[in-house]
């Protein structure tokens, strides 16, 4: 089926009893109570179909071009009509039904809708490791999707068992690369429970959804956090302090270049040139404040930040 096909899906759905439509009273009307003229009249209409024939590229280049007007098909719309078969159909009533109970869980960590097939992207985004229309097409006349959902349900519930509590910041991540990164390491979840109120209260955390890699990862990698800078006033301030007393000891203004042995060891960096940086790190609970700030060369503040 080249297109129509969710249409001639709802029809036979309607003739079959699962669900009403309202009929010229407004009153609501399943098949199986119409009157027996109208259930003939419906049931002998011809519909008209071509049946298109053609390889996996040929079909996906004809939805291409009949996408043009409408309301656009998504990709993974467009990989369920290229590889179109009893595995799709499976995983369909499984991912894509709106009704389905495990959509509100499944909602705290995955974006979109059930409609617009999102939940049926990401399980599948996660199984195939990214090659979606790879794994579809190995797997299109499979009878069932056992792998798909078991595969599922183990991100799920893994993320789940390690982060008690919801956030709403936790929709839409990498859980299935996390998954794959992080799943044989051990955490507490009272433990992790306590550190991502305490990241959530600290207000130098500006990106809050890199707070559960960061913690997955054993509280390394701060670029995940976006941590909050010193503010210019800081900055300048403490420049013109670093400044003052390197003019006065005739050394550089930046304290690694001070005590090297290259041609910067004496060398007064602009305001523009230098960084500031935290002279306790963040991340061993040194304070965002004037007292914990220390002007570093671009260079040196750079390399410090690798380690």
């Amino acid at each position: 089926m080249l297109d129509g096909q969710q249409r001639i899906t709802s029809l036979g759905r309607f003739i079959t009893n699962k669900f009403a439509i309202k009929d010229e009273n407004g009153m609501p009307q399943i098949f199986g109570n119409m009157a027996k003229d109208k259930q003939k009249k419906i049931l002998e209409t011809k519909l008209l179909i071509y049946e298109c024939v053609g390889t996996e590229s040929q079909i996906k280049e004809w939805f291409k071009t009949i996408n043009i007007a409408g309301v656009p098909l998504n990709n993974q719309e467009l990989h369920n009509a290229v590889y179109s078969g009893p595995f799709v159909t499976k995983a369909k009533e499984e991912f894509s039904n709106s009704q389905n109970a495990n959509i509100q869980k499944w909602s705290a960590y995955v974006s979109g809708s059930a409609n617009r097939q999102d939940f049926l992207e990401r399980a599948l985004d996660w199984v195939s490791k990214g090659n979606i229309g790879d794994y579809m097409s190995k797997h299109r006349q499979d009878k069932n999707i056992n792998d798909l959902k078991k595969y599922f349900n183990i991100v799920i519930d893994w993320v789940s068992s390690v982060f008690v509590d919801v956030e709403t910041e936790m929709r839409g991540l990498e859980w299935g690369r996390f998954y794959e990164e992080y799943h044989k390491r051990s955490y507490n979840p009272t433990k992790v429970s306590a550190y991502v109120r305490k990241l959530y209260g600290d207000f130098v955390v500006k990106d809050k959804k890199g707070i559960f890699e960061y913690i997955l990862g054993d509280n390394k990698d701060t670029k995940l956090l976006n941590i909050r800078i010193f503010d210019e006033p800081t900055k300048r301030a403490v420049y013109e302090m670093q400044t003052l007393e390197a003019n006065t000891k005739k050394k550089s203004n930046c304290s690694l270049c001070a005590v090297g042995h290259d041609a910067n060891k004496n060398k007064i960096w602009s305001f523009g040139e230098m960084d500031a940086d935290h002279v306790s790190a963040w991340s061993k609970g040194g304070a965002t404040e004037v007292r914990n700030c220390e002007m570093l060369c671009k260079t040196h503040n750079r390399a410090k930040g690798n380690r």
